[in-house]
């Protein structure tokens, strides 16, 4: 980590008092490196509250809710080593053991065993369990029938996936794949993608949206919660007038007046002789009487086509 040899020694932080800063700063024959005050400002720990279990200065975020999606950010993005070294140092696990050992299980297509490793992940609702259990049966389903392996799959249907009781149009579906191999396109089992472990990871994905999220972190969670800050804060700008590939995480959105359009630049103006003819039927007394009108006016069409913000 950080690019230094193993075989080098990396250098130590020290706090140098002030009076000796500015001496060393004076002598300019000194050729010897400074660290102090700003890598200690950097490494700063967060505000925290009470006990330490709550961070920010209003004490509504939970520290290891924290640490977990920034884990999970950090997975994402590929930065596992990293992500790895950041569960060390906290003591903050991204996932209880019994949930990574059901992940791994579930990407190796080991289905018995993630069954039952479902059962020991502490699911407070029966019936997000079955529909769990029915989704895993269902994509170890359509690996046999992949592999064409028909009597397997049917075994797995009858003896495993209808004692479920579970979404039954679907059971009926997975049925009729069996007998018409068109149907195995209209339900998503053909596909020309080969590659299991792809297959397996958007499954992943999708057992995920199913879990609760004390489970299993949703993915991309540190996004989503980013971009609802910048929609907020866009929602919030009176005077916006930014494109959102302008938008920056280092501050809080804010426009101002001098990007409001306000000096003219190019004006089309163009008229149009407009005449109405009225024809009104009244009924009266004597009969019906008709009454015509004729109305003519001239338009006036101003349309601005081009502005320059007055600075």
């Amino acid at each position: 980590m950080g690019g230094i040899e193993d075989a080098e020694r990396p250098l130590k932080r020290v706090k140098i008092p002030l009076g000796d800063l500015d001496k060393s700063l004076d002598n300019s024959s000194s050729t010897k490196p400074v660290f102090g005050s700003l890598g200690d400002s950097m490494a700063r720990p967060l505000y925290s509250q009470g006990d330490g279990e709550r961070i920010g200065s209003k004490g509504v975020i939970k520290k290891h809710e924290f640490v977990k999606i920034i884990t999970r950010a950090l997975y994402s993005l590929g930065y596992d080593r990293t992500g790895d070294l950041l569960q060390e140092e906290s003591g903050i696990q991204l996932h209880p053991s019994a949930v990574s050992l059901f992940m791994q299980q579930v990407l190796d297509g080991k289905w018995d065993e993630s069954l039952a490793t479902l059962q020991t992940m502490g699911l407070d609702d029966e019936s997000v369990a079955k529909s769990a259990s029915f989704l895993i049966l269902e994509q170890k389903f359509v690996e046999l029938l992949k592999e064409g392996k028909i009597m397997d799959a049917l075994r797995t249907l009858r003896t495993e996936i209808v004692p479920l009781s579970v979404n039954m149009g679907r059971v009926h579906e997975l049925a009729a794949s069996i007998i018409s191999p068109s149907q195995t396109v209209v339900l998503g089992i053909s596909s020309q993608d080969n590659s299991v472990a792809n297959s397996r990871s958007r499954f992943l994905e999708k057992l995920q949206q199913l879990l609760p999220p004390a489970v299993m972190i949703p993915e991309r969670r540190l996004e989503n919660l980013v971009e609802q800050a910048l929609d907020m804060q866009r929602f919030n700008c009176v005077f916006h007038n930014t494109l959102d590939s302008e938008l920056s995480l280092l501050s809080d959105h804010q426009c101002g007046r001098n990007q409001i359009p306000s000096q003219t630049l190019q004006v089309h103006c163009s008229c149009v002789h407009c005449s109405c003819y009225i024809h009104v039927h009244v009924d009266g007394e004597h009969g019906k009487k008709k009454r015509a009108s004729k109305l003519s006016s001239t338009l006036g069409a101003l349309c601005v086509t081009k502005f320059r913000n007055y600075d």
